[in-house]
């Protein structure tokens, strides 16, 4: 119990003990002494940054101040769910992975319920990861690691049959309660395109094919990449006009240079970094065809899935990966 100790400096008062005021009367201050101090307000848990995969994140890789932070991954953009769209991720694939980074609480005290819409689920679990992007500081860390699980097609790469295409876009939101169900902090993001990998090397008919195959279509630069088209000479990502508007571009907002930059909404290499460092998304360090390629060219377009460049190459030279597209 607080003692409160009162230095009257007149010598007259009266106190009217109704519980809603008082008055002082014919003196001219009072001073209230606190024995002990008032409590704290409590500390709230608070996600302030999403990390994915780091690597190509730093440099010109780096997206601005405001969205990305080289050593900690994406700034969260909104606590809004009417503006969870802003938020990272808005693609994804069959068991990639990022992690909340969340001060004021131990996380560990926090469960998380799965999510899930149109056969894409996110789920949530405690972990210590030792990925080879997380910084040394930082290493040894208990953090809330969010997986996304859905439509794949390991079981069918050389015979596809029609898998689940999600009615997109769907917003996510994922609550950590106590351990009494008391909401304390909450992440929200809406998908707007799912792919579906495909690791095997064909020619650009047959991957295009194969994502037909399953109900599915190829993806465009934009789709991919914030690469800008023209900066690295024609034998890469040269740019198609008609009526001087660009067919071929990046997506927006633009790297401005021949790589991607690390923001939210403009592709999915550009949100997510090198995938195949993403244990068990099953990706490859390599490039994948693009679509709007014509039958018989023998250059096609591709895309690096380590650093988002764009370029040609021979379609009857080994072959390509391939991604299918299902959004967008």
């Amino acid at each position: 119990m607080l003692v409160l100790a009162l230095l009257l400096l007149s010598s007259s008062w009266n106190v009217q003990a109704n519980g809603k005021k008082y008055r002082a009367g014919n003196r001219s201050d009072a001073i209230i002494l606190l024995s002990e101090p008032l409590p704290a307000e409590p500390v709230m848990p608070v996600i302030r940054y999403v990390r994915p995969n780091l690597y190509q994140g730093k440099g010109k890789y780096a997206g601005p101040a405001n969205i990305w932070n080289p050593k900690k991954g994406f700034l969260v953009q909104s606590t809004n769910p009417g503006s969870y769209n802003l938020n990272f991720p808005t693609t994804g694939a069959d068991n990639l992975y990022f992690d909340l980074l969340i001060t004021g609480i131990d996380v560990r005290e926090l469960t998380w319920a799965p999510v899930r819409h149109e056969g894409i689920t996110a789920s949530v679990i405690n972990v210590v990861p030792n990925d080879g992007w997380i910084p040394y500081e930082d290493r040894g860390q208990v953090v809330a690691r969010v997986r996304l699980t859905g439509p794949e097609a390991r079981n069918q790469r050389f015979r596809p049959g029609r898998i689940v295409r999600p009615r997109l876009p769907q917003t996510f939101e994922l609550v950590g309660r106590d351990k009494d169900g008391y909401e304390l902090v909450k992440y929200g993001f809406e998908l707007r395109k799912w792919f579906v990998n495909r690791v095997v090397l064909e020619y650009y008919n047959e991957q295009s094919a194969w994502c037909s195959g399953l109900g599915y279509h190829m993806p465009r630069a934009s789709d991919l990449t914030n690469a800008k088209c023209g900066v690295r000479g024609d034998h890469f990502f040269r740019c198609f006009k008609r009526k001087n508007v660009i067919l071929n571009d990046g997506a927006k907002p633009s790297s401005g240079h021949g790589e991607y930059q690390r923001r939210i909404g403009a592709g999915f290499f550009t949100e997510w970094g090198s995938m195949s460092n993403y244990a068990d998304a099953g990706f490859i360090d390599n490039s994948y065809w693009l679509s709007g390629s014509r039958s018989g060219e023998s250059m096609m377009y591709a895309v690096s899935s380590n650093k988002g460049y764009v370029y040609r190459r021979i379609d009857n030279f080994g072959g390509n990966y391939g991604l299918c597209l299902s959004g967008g």
